[in-house]
């Protein structure tokens, strides 16, 4: 497969000039102001959305673009290109409106799709649990079903967004099996539910998005809330998992594009014993092994996100992609910062908070750990390690 011609259309240079276009109106300088407030960036995501970007994956009908993933992952991998990576696109648009396209009712779709794709709504996802971490059996939050409702009850812990989101797409445990594991199931739950508490999760890294932890105390939503089949969350979860792999990937790869503009054009300004610092191998060739690993990231997360739009699989391509493309982010941001010098930690020039987000995404939405797992059993054939 030539996964570069899949990302070299002329629609697709389209896509990204226009998407550059608005990102880069508000800029680096926006997006940090924003991380250090906490605060996220609205007025970014609304004109995304007014645009039709937001929702570039969602189907026409529900006032969608229509695209697939490899739009949104240029969608992703541009905005933060132009200094202003927003993370919840990642569960919005990659998670939530893909696993309700696919698995959602009707009546599901017309109700979350149409916001969710102009940019208006957002649907944030609730898995992580503090005693489960990457092992998803030990879910603990139960839903049970009594008459024609659900009750839900549980703990959440690492949930993004939720103080601007109009619903969760929470998973939750609905029974065991024969043999004892989890039968998980999806459910969409208002964020102002009755027994539903949201508590801030302070993190030291600089981010516009806020975490939270939640705690789930006999809430109530009805049986339309179910999202799928009953007891089939796993499936339906993966659906997701990948997706929000490869638009993580995405995202790294425009951080690392960001991070070595800046330090290219620093290099090439910055003059140190009459020459430029650029000239000096010692800062050139770092720069340009930062660029060469993120253009094979760019390549991997594409080739990625054309295999889940085909329907192939997509497991092992995501997960390298968004291995490849988190280590270029940090060794991209890094390089930055040690070209610049002390100017790199300097609140002028505002690098760090990239450095913070290409840190994070080396650990979310999936550790390197976990990934390298994943490849070690079922790329290599390797025996299981845990």
């Amino acid at each position: 497969m030539n996964s570069e011609s899949l990302f070299d259309s002329d629609e697709h240079r389209d896509l990204r000039a226009a998407v550059g276009a608005i990102a880069a109106s508000f800029g680096g300088h926006y997006y940090v102001e924003h991380a250090r407030a906490g605060r996220e960036c609205t007025e970014l995501w609304h004109a995304l959305g007014d645009a039709g970007f937001i929702g570039v994956n969602v189907p026409e009908r529900y006032g969608g673009g229509g695209g697939g993933l490899a739009e949104l992952t240029i969608v992703c991998e541009e905005i933060a290109a132009r200094g202003a990576p927003i993370l919840l696109l990642l569960v919005t648009a990659a998670i939530s409106a893909e696993v309700i396209a696919e698995f959602g009712t009707e009546e599901q779709r017309k109700e979350w799709l149409p916001g969710l794709a102009g940019g208006r709504e957002k649907v944030v996802f609730a898995i992580t649990e503090p005693n489960a971490g990457s092992n998803t059996h030990r879910l603990t939050t139960t839903a049970r079903r009594v008459g024609d409702e659900w009750v839900l009850d549980g703990e959440k812990y690492y949930i993004s967004g939720v103080d601007t989101a109009r619903a969760l797409l929470l998973v939750a445990r609905t029974g065991r099996d024969e043999g004892g594991a989890a039968r998980l199931s999806l459910f969409l739950v208002p964020t102002d539910a009755p027994g539903l508490t949201a508590t801030p999760l302070p993190v030291d890294v600089m981010l516009p998005e806020r975490q939270f932890t939640l705690r789930l105390d006999g809430v109530r939503v009805p049986a339309s809330a179910l999202v799928g089949a009953e007891g089939q969350g796993f499936r339906q979860v993966f659906h997701g998992l990948n997706p929000e792999r490869i638009t993580g990937a995405a995202l790294c790869v425009g951080i690392a594009r960001y991070a070595l503009e800046r330090a290219a054009r620093y290099a090439r300004e910055r003059e140190v014993w009459d020459r430029p610092i650029g000239a000096h191998q010692g800062v050139a060739h770092v720069l340009a092994q930062a660029k060469i690993e993120t253009e094979l990231a760019a390549l991997m997360t594409h080739r990625a996100a054309a295999l889940h739009d085909r329907g192939l699989p997509a497991g092992e391509a995501a997960n390298m992609a968004k291995y490849a493309a988190a280590e270029a982010a940090i060794a991209a941001v890094d390089s930055a910062i040690q070209t610049h010098g002390g100017n790199g930690v300097s609140a002028e020039f505002g690098l760090l908070p990239y450095w913070g987000l290409a840190r994070l995404l080396r650990i979310a939405p999936v550790n390197r750990e976990m990934i390298l797992n994943f490849v070690a059993q079922h790329s290599l054939g390797l025996p299981r390690s845990y």
